[in-house]
């Protein structure tokens, strides 16, 4: 209840700031040109920062309190004018004006229009005109609506969501389904687990449009069923220097008890610098063997033990820097550049349940029954460097990407293990550090053949290297022993460390494109040929270190937070040792490939059709080296798979009149695996469970089709109605199964076949078209519904490459990771204290419906993520010309985040709970200070 107070209060303390405005509107019209409308031009309120640009029919409004201001209007080459004007509350002024050259001298001047597509009006107006169904949101809507990762503004377009640490999902399908461009050219992951990195690391500062599509085009590489992000980097169109600052406080998050690894628990920890201190120890070599190590090896060479320090967790904490120079040169040159770095820390703590399930005669019963503790200090450090020259037909690019991450888990389960009902004081502990290192660097050009620009040629090409790594994982379990200590043994794998390594040796990307704009007159029709390809070559190492017990007692009381004296202790009497226990699986390899040649043509019939064809030709190599249990000496197994895609697109746009349009789009697709998908390592948990490639994973065919309505009522606003559907030839999912011992395996399968189909509504409303009085409000809502059916074969391919019997429970059900409906809202609320101080509210809302986690096999029914309601609050307030704050109050609603059991299998659940996990993530509230110098 008193959230539910706090959060009204907000509202009211925000909308008693509120005042009844008045209204200037008009058109702006070209006196050169018989009074034509002049798009794109500045309309100022002078002494202010309130401002706008007209419309592509020269329109524009500004609402503001009342009093007497100055209206300044301005374009490039014209004169520039300035008209008094009265505004009174809740009434509108209209002021009509044309301006013209006046005193210029314009025989040796060319006026060019360069808009930004970083402002939202000009992304509608780009949505409008596009032939491609595709979406965009731009810097301007980003900071309209208070976003400040890539990720979270993705969520504000149709059909998307974010479902915590998983990424985002488009039209209900996860992340395997996607997949990222940076600047038009295909961009590793930086974490083997997920499809695409993530992208919550890209800070807005440094991104001026992101492109979505939804649909095929030739030009984008053929691997989504979702959607493809292209993320185009800020060029520094602009001289700005720009600092950024902020805290942020989490409920039952921060300022509470907290557990880090003791190595964290340093200055180098806080920036995440730990990773080499943690690492495997050098003497062991590049190449496993069964060495045991000595007692002194032992005590020098592992300098990460297993003690946790317990701290009060500080506040979330963000600093950032942002610089950019524009210079223009002789001869309609210029250059410009972009430094920006940022940095940020998080702490974050997750209670909840933890449970598996199995098959016994009386029914489906627990295997593993724990409540859950986890603790989880995150770090993240990106930074751009972009420099940009150009000319009148010359476009030259470099842009340096570098993305570090870390995160410290300590991960206490609690309960029952391996069903052992008997002791339910089991305590199994994983301390582990996560890290990658991304760097990416670009190289882009663009050139136009002729004076007109009718015909240009682009090329680009990057270079990427990746590493993520587990430098340091391990885990011991026992039994509780009052609150503070723990009854363990040295035996079987109990203390054992791991080490993991996926390094990305190299990652190329490349595009050639040839662009030919003809036609009688405005040469409205465009063709293109080209090529855009990726190559990568990755390589892994996974050893393990177990302890060997040579005359410890067998079991032994010690401190749960403080383990290491008496393991020193045991160590340095070799009463016990450390040895390597790695076998041949430690090593894989992957290289992966994807090059194509593709031809497109835009063609424009009349006034009303536009036809948007082409053709992709597109060729994969997937090939996998992996050896199984033998010898470290043994040849490398050899999987390779090559495929070629002939992949057709067409989009066509019928214009209904001058504010709507009517499309239709088809094309296939393909869809590879996630790395870890089909990577042949078994990735192994504390608690048992364990995750498993399948290397015998064979790429999807999805075949696609997108009708949609589109009604655009003014420069502000969209109505958008949509049906679409989809049909995946073996579709990828994610399934359990379980191994001799019983212990839960998570693995991946092809199914035979899945349909998909649905509708979508897009809505940007401006409340002034309700009353006038409404003016600074706005509001913004998309849903997506769908129905999914998939046939299951009745023979698999395991990781083993066994062809088996289907172990599936059902043979026809919905697709894994797939909702029936999901819903993104956002109102906004627009007002000013003051001439130089503006201030934008937004409430943002998202819900998903129930979707399929894992596919249920031997009699179980699904594991399903029940739905999640999100709501936030942002106030972003532009203080001066130098200051800005933005205030945040995330997950308002703080709902349980839980996944369950079905109780549809061949037996009935007789646990009193069919719930496998659940957490809640806290409510966050956060303040960032920026100061523009």
């Amino acid at each position: 209840m008193k959230f539910r107070i706090l959060f009204i209060a907000l509202l009211i303390t925000t909308f008693s700031f509120s005042q009844n405005k008045g209204t200037v509107s008009g058109i702006l019209t070209d006196k050169d040109a018989n009074n034509q409308s002049l798009p794109f031009a500045n309309v100022l309120i002078k002494g202010t920062t309130i401002g706008t640009n007209t419309d592509i029919d020269g329109k524009y409004s500004i609402a503001i309190a009342p009093g007497n201001y100055t209206v300044q209007f301005s374009f490039v080459g014209y004169e520039s004018v300035e008209i008094p004007v009265t505004i009174v509350a809740n009434e509108t002024a209209t002021v009509n004006q044309a301006i013209g050259s006046g005193s210029y001298k314009l025989d040796d001047v060319v006026i060019k229009s360069n808009v930004s597509r970083e402002k939202e009006t000009a992304l509608l107006l780009d949505q409008k005109k596009a032939v491609v169904i595709k979406q965009s949101i731009g810097a301007q809507e980003m900071a309209r609506k208070g976003v400040s990762d890539v990720e979270e503004g993705l969520t504000k377009i149709t059909g998307i969501t974010k479902v915590g640490s998983r990424g985002l999902f488009v039209r209900g399908l996860e992340d395997r389904y996607n997949n990222l461009l940076i600047n038009d050219l295909a961009a590793p992951t930086n974490n083997p687990f997920k499809k695409i990195i993530s992208l919550d690391l890209f800070s807005t500062d440094i991104v001026g449009v992101i492109e979505v599509y939804k649909t095929f085009n030739p030009n984008i590489y053929g691997d989504f069923a979702g959607g493809t992000f292209n993320i185009q980097t800020s060029k520094g169109s602009k001289s700005v220097t720009k600092l950024n600052v902020g805290v942020g406080y989490t409920v039952n998050n921060n300022l509470e008890k907290f557990l880090i690894s003791k190595d964290a628990n340093s200055t180098k920890g806080l920036f995440g610098l730990t990773g080499n201190d943690r690492k495997l120890p050098g003497l062991l070599g590049n190449t496993p063997s069964s060495y045991t190590l000595t007692a002194d090896e032992s005590l020098r060479s592992f300098k990460s033990g297993f003690d946790v320090s317990k701290i009060n967790s500080p506040l979330n904490s963000s600093i950032g820097f942002l610089h950019s120079e524009k210079f223009n040169l002789k001869d309609d040159k210029t250059f410009s550049y972009l430094l920006s770095i940022n940095f940020d820390n998080n702490y974050s703590i997750r209670n909840g349940v933890e449970r598996t399930f199995t098959n016994n005669p009386s029914g489906f019963t627990y295997r593993n029954d724990f409540d859950n503790t986890e603790y989880r200090y995150k770090t993240s450090l990106s930074s751009l460097v972009g420099l940009n020259y150009t000319t009148d037909r010359l476009k030259l690019s470099y842009n340096t990407l570098f993305i570090r991450t870390t995160e410290n888990l300590v991960k206490d389960q609690f309960g029952i293990a391996d069903s052992n009902s008997s002791n339910n004081n089991t305590l199994i502990r994983t301390n582990q550090l996560d890290e990658s290192n991304y760097l990416n660097n670009q190289l882009l050009g663009e050139y136009a053949l002729n004076e007109d620009k009718s015909q240009n040629v682009k090329a680009a090409v990057s270079y990427a290297i990746t590493k993520y790594a587990q430098p340091d994982r391990k885990f011991f379990s026992g039994t509780r022993s009052g609150t503070d200590d723990i009854l363990v043994s040295v035996a079987g794998n109990n203390f054992i460390k791991q080490y993991l390594d996926v390094s990305g040796d190299s990652y190329f990307s490349g595009l050639g494109e040839y662009t030919l704009k003809f036609g009688k007159t405005e040469k409205n029709n465009i063709f293109t040929a080209g090529y855009n390809g990726n190559m990568s070559d990755m390589t892994s190492s996974y050893r393990f270190i177990t302890p060997v017990n040579n005359s410890a007692p067998n079991s032994f009381t010690t401190p749960l937070n403080s383990l290491d004296t008496q393991l020193n202790g045991y160590l340095s009497s070799n009463a016990i040792s450390f040895r390597e226990s790695s076998n041949a699986t430690y090593q894989a390899k992957l290289k992966e490939s994807a090059n194509a040649g593709y031809a497109n043509l835009l063609y424009k019939f009349g006034e009303k059709w536009e036809v948007n064809g082409g053709i992709r030709l597109e060729s994969t190599m997937r090939e996998t080296k992996y050896r199984t249990q033998g010898s470290f000496s043994d040849p490398f197994k050899t999987l390779k798979y090559d495929n070629f895609y002939v992949l057709p697109a067409l989009n066509v746009k019928y214009g209904l009149n001058e504010n709507s349009n009517l499309r239709f789009a088809t094309g296939k697709t393909y869809t590879r695996p996630v790395v870890m998908e089909s990577y042949p390592i078994e990735y192994i948990n504390a608690d048992g469970t364990s995750t498993k490639g399948n290397p015998f994973l064979k790429n999807s065919s999805n075949y696609n089709v997108d009708l949609k309505y589109e009604l655009f009522p003014t420069s502000k606003e969209v109505l958008v109605l949509g049906l679409f559907g989809k049909k995946i030839d073996q579709p990828i999912e994610r399934t359990f199964i379980s191994n001799a011992a019983n212990s839960t395996i998570t693995t991946y399968l092809n199914s035979d076949n899945a349909i998909l189909y649905g509708a979508e509504i897009e809505l940007l409303l401006d409340f002034a078209r309700i009353n006038e009085s409404l003016t600074d409000f706005s509001f913004g809502f998309n849903t997506s519904l769908m129905h999914t059916k998939v046939d299951v074969k009745p023979t698999t391919t395991d990781s083993d490459g066994n062809v088996t019997t289907s172990i599936e429970t059902f043979r026809n059900r919905e697709l894994q990771g797939a909702s029936k409906w999901l819903i993104n809202s956002d109102l906004k609320y627009q007002f000013d204290l003051s001439k130089s101080w503006s201030n934008t509210v937004s409430l943002v809302y998202s819900v998903f419906g129930k979707r399929i986690y894992a596919v249920g096999t031997g009699g179980l029914d699904h594991i399903y993520e029940l739905p999640v309601q999100q709501l936030d609050f942002i106030w972003s307030s532009k203080l001066s010309n130098h200051f800005d704050l933005k205030f945040s109050a995330d997950n308002l609603l703080d709902p349980m985040r839980k996944s369950e059991q079905g109780n549809n299998g061949t037996s009935s659940i007789v646990e009193q709970s069919n719930i496998t996990n659940s957490y809640k993530k806290g409510r966050g509230f956060s303040v960032n200070l920026g100061y523009t110098f």
